[in-house]
């Protein structure tokens, strides 16, 4: 994870980002409790108050670094990481990071983050050469990749680059066999479609995706035409995609603007799954959904209002980082 700087535009300094740091501390506690967490942290201010008002048991599991960030979106500035099947080698690839098409200048010396992040685990670093944000994919593990066309195809990410050579890409980096386009996000979405917030896989068939139930609401087409197309999606062994549904929350406004809120954006720990939530009348229906997914996971709802104010929730503040080597048999 990084710690949201004052320099960062998401939870500008003031009133909302206050507001918003006691997010942040349940989220730790709640990762620390079945697993280590890096926390890219620098500033001494910050620091002191983790010590204040994070719990002393949950610190314990908890790692500062001395890697700066600016904003806190760590699925999006971190490395991705990958596991060598035959050796258990854990590696890193680092991509491009240009602040999601440039619309966040400030946040372009997050840059450096990626690579900061293998030095740290003395991991092997792999540049994968091209503009890409981990919030952007989602992957089985066996070799099939979620994305959407309205982001890795987006003019303001790779323009050089042909769809094919995108594809082959992701095939040399991250070990895929099959890629499959989703169409575009949720509204409110300042990444152009980010596929965390829309489809995830639960199991190497099975994905679960959010379907708007309202008709007049401008989600309903575009997340019904995703459904119609994971309907119809295949894995890499050409196996059909088992598709359940997860509910919408009702539209959150900010400044006349559309929050890109989604329980799609959840964090899976090894022991728990940590979901948005946002004081609606759909959470319960989402979170029963999720328990069904994650039988053998406790389902640790956190409000999510205060952050995705931000743009983004629990998914996109996290990236993980695979068990260290070991030989697979």
């Amino acid at each position: 994870m990084s710690w949201p700087s004052r320099l960062n535009t998401s939870f500008p300094d003031g009133d909302h980002h206050d507001r918003v740091l006691p997010v942040f501390a349940r989220l730790i506690e709640a990762i620390t409790a079945s697993e280590p967490l890096y926390l890219n942290c620098v500033n001494d201010d910050d620091r002191s108050w983790i010590e204040r008002n994070v719990a002393s048991e949950a610190r314990k599991n908890l790692i500062l670094t001395d890697i700066p960030a600016v904003y806190p979106w760590c699925r999006d500035h971190g490395a991705i990481f990958v596991v060598n099947d035959a050796t258990g080698e854990v590696a890193a690839t680092t991509w491009e990071y240009n602040a999601w098409g440039r619309k966040y200048p400030e946040a372009i010396p997050d840059t450096n983050i990626p690579s900061a992040m293998a030095s740290l685990l003395g991991l092997r670093d792999f540049p994968g050469g091209m503009v890409l944000e981990g919030g952007s994919i989602d992957l089985n593990g066996c070799g099939s990749l979620l994305t959407t066309e309205s982001c890795l195809l987006n003019p303001n990410r790779n323009p050089h680059l042909s769809r094919t050579q995108i594809e082959q890409r992701l095939r040399d980096f991250l070990g895929v066999d099959k890629i499959l386009w989703l169409h575009d996000g949720v509204a409110g979405d300042d990444t152009d479609g980010h596929i965390d917030d829309i489809t995830r896989f639960i199991n190497p068939e099975t994905v679960v995706t959010v379907v708007e139930d309202n008709p007049t609401d401008e989600n309903y087409p575009r997340l019904l035409e995703n459904y119609e197309r994971l309907c119809r999606m295949t894995t890499e062994d050409d196996s059909g995609l088992n598709v359940l549904v997860l509910p919408m929350p009702s539209p959150l406004i900010m400044d006349d603007q559309r929050l890109p809120a989604s329980y799609a954006n959840f964090y899976i720990t090894n022991q728990s799954v940590i979901v948005p939530v946002f004081n609606d009348p759909n959470d319960e229906r989402a979170l029963a959904k999720i328990a069904e997914c994650f039988p053998d996971r406790r389902i640790v709802p956190i409000d999510s209002t205060e952050l995705v104010w931000g743009l983004g929730s629990f998914h996109c503040l996290t990236q993980q980082v695979p068990a260290p080597p070991r030989i697979r048999r």
